[in-house]
């Protein structure tokens, strides 16, 4: 008898035993479903915390739905932002485009009138600093434009001789005033880049180096390798430290040794911002006194 009392106790743990596993594995698998569920509604845009029913979840899932209720709202908060920001944008370069517009038309019809030397001197003057007001501001539209990504860069496949061409003849007159001469080494290639603001990155650089070299000239050539098409602008001007390579593409970065230029710091700022968000690089070569070399890797297969 008391053989079968222990026979019973054990088979009724046995059953308990099994059981308990059975209704833990339910649950633990009630648990995944519902914490999946949750995740693919993140990802699909369509979770709120009003979906949220406290009394229904584990600790773990009410956890989960705090951190992704509270990472929509940061969503929903970000995004407001960002339209708050590209509203503000879009004012100021409406607002300010007609009134510097204006500055420069009359400040060039008075250059254009027979002054006195002291009233010519006011007016060139005059001219020169609403002509460096027109290109802050629209510098500044630039970067707020790709920093809060209201601009979207498009890279599609593209020849890079024919962005060559098109800076070299925006920039022609201005190497020829300065008496530098604009040298072009033909080659062809195609890669992966926004054919617009990679033309941007490239004038930036072009014109830096014809900015700050005096005499010489400056060189753009296009060198091809396995994964990316590298553009070259070689420069025979002042140079850059070692030291100084490092910081030339922070914002708004001077250097006391070209203090005395014409410039705001963020034409390399934008043209890295550019290219590093094509998937590509910039990198630069240079010692004082003997030139500098930029090179503009852009990559040969679609990010």
């Amino acid at each position: 008898m008391p053989e079968k009392i222990i026979l019973g106790i054990a088979c009724f743990m046995i059953l308990a035993a099994v059981l308990t596993v059975f209704l833990y594995c339910r649950h633990t698998k009630r648990v995944m479903r519902n914490l999946d569920a949750m995740l693919d509604a993140a990802i699909n845009g369509t979770f709120t915390e009003e979906t949220l029913d406290e009394t229904m979840y584990s600790a773990v899932e009410n956890k989960l739905g705090r951190y992704l209720a509270d990472s929509e709202l940061s969503a929903r908060n970000v995004a407001e932002e960002k339209e708050k920001i590209k509203t503000l944008i879009a004012d100021i370069s409406h607002q300010t485009k007609t009134p510097v517009s204006n500055l420069l038309l009359y400040s060039d019809l008075l250059r254009e009138q027979e002054l006195s030397g002291e009233a010519e001197e006011y007016v060139e003057k005059l001219y020169e600093q609403a002509d460096k007001l027109h290109f802050l501001i629209s510098s500044l539209v630039k970067m707020s434009r790709l920093e809060t990504g209201i601009v979207s860069l498009v890279p599609a496949w593209e020849h890079v001789e024919e962005v060559i061409e098109f800076v070299c003849r925006q920039l022609e007159p201005k190497a020829a005033d300065k008496g530098i001469e604009l040298i072009v080494r033909q080659g062809r290639a195609a890669a992966y880049f926004d054919k617009k603001w990679t033309t941007e990155a490239l004038l930036n650089l072009v014109d830096n180096a014809i900015k700050y070299t005096s005499e010489g000239c400056v060189t753009l050539k296009i060198k091809e390798y396995e994964m990316f098409v590298c553009i070259e602008v070689e420069d025979t001007g002042i140079g850059i430290t070692e030291e100084e390579q490092a910081k030339i593409f922070g914002r708004f970065y001077r250097s006391n040794i070209v203090k005395d230029e014409e410039g705001v710091g963020l034409g390399l700022y934008l043209a890295r911002q550019i290219i590093s968000g094509e998937g590509g690089y910039i990198k630069v070569k240079s010692k004082p006194g003997e030139g500098s070399v930029f090179g503009v890797y852009l990559g040969k297969q679609k990010r």
